[in-house]
């Protein structure tokens, strides 16, 4: 009787334990959607240090640049391909001790084969599933091979002009007919920057999508060459720019799209945390609002 009593009790924890792990679990991350940072976000620490702040903000996913500091307990050595299997393997684990996975690394371009191979091995060994990157329209045939002999994505992004592809039209047309491999990191912010509703341009990019650098950003401050670099559009908590979120949420629902948003928060460096924090209170409410209607 007692042993069947012990039985009960553990039964019923595990489920207990099983329900609150499930309550961790957003309704947008339900419905394929995960939601992530860029570690650029916080290029201003090491990345011991972002992990600490992405578990504080619950973030799962991440998104690492090269260059970044690795920080305690890595000497000075930074965020690399090139790092060698042991520091790969201690940051896999301090990754997994915060609850987070490296799902993608960039943005990255190379100047070579060997170096195109050197990413796409680095990124196998660590787990990741997207390479961020802006090849050159030369490179695309020899990077089309890779994603498919690793079985590893290649989101193209969109840094402002000169840029290869700042416009959406230009990416479409230099995927078209290639593999589904490849497709867009659809920086939003870039887009509006230039001009391009980011909303349109996502119906362009229809297909190709494979990750986003999620954001919002203020009005223009002026007009032309002569307002400065991006015309004062800084990044701004989400909801409160002109880059209609919700409206570009809704897109990619309709586009049925599942993967990775990477928060890439380019303002206010030193103290970014209670932004984020209000941006992922809003995507999370947009998520909840777009989803439960279905």
């Amino acid at each position: 009787m007692k042993k069947l009593i012990m039985i009960s009790f553990y039964t019923a924890l595990a489920f207990l334990m099983a329900g609150c792990a499930r309550k961790q679990v957003t309704v947008a991350e339900q419905n394929g959607w995960k939601l992530g940072a860029q570690t650029y976000t916080f290029n201003h620490f090491t990345l011991v240090q972002t992990f600490d702040k992405m578990k504080t903000l619950k973030l799962k996913y991440a998104e690492v640049y090269f260059g970044q500091k690795l920080g305690e307990g890595f000497g000075d050595a930074t965020m690399d391909y090139h790092l060698g299997a042991g520091t790969r393997s201690k940051i896999l684990e301090l990754a997994k001790s915060k609850g987070i996975k490296i799902m993608a690394c960039g943005v990255v371009t190379c100047e070579t084969e060997k170096e195109w191979e050197d990413v796409f091995g680095f990124a196998k060994e660590m787990g990741i599933e997207v390479i961020t990157s802006e090849p050159t329209l030369q490179q695309l045939d020899f990077v089309e091979k890779l994603t498919d002999k690793y079985k590893i994505s290649i989101a193209i992004h969109n840094h402002p002009k000169p840029a290869t592809y700042w416009n959406p039209d230009t990416l479409m047309a230099a995927l078209k007919g290639r593999s589904l491999r490849i497709g867009s990191c659809a920086d939003v912010g870039h887009w509006e920057r230039m001009g391009i509703d980011p909303v349109k341009a996502l119906e362009t990019c229809e297909g190709r999508i494979i990750s986003v650098h999620i954001k919002d950003v203020a009005a223009r401050s002026g007009q032309g060459e002569a307002a400065g670099e991006f015309a004062g559009q800084h990044d701004v908590i989400w909801g409160k720019g002109v880059c209609h979120v919700d409206s570009m949420l809704r897109e990619l629902n309709r586009q049925k799209f599942q993967g990775l948003f990477s928060i890439e928060y380019e303002y206010n460096w030193d103290n970014s945390v209670p932004d984020l924090a209000e941006c992922i209170e809003y995507f999370n409410q947009q998520a909840m609002e777009i989803f439960q209607k279905k």
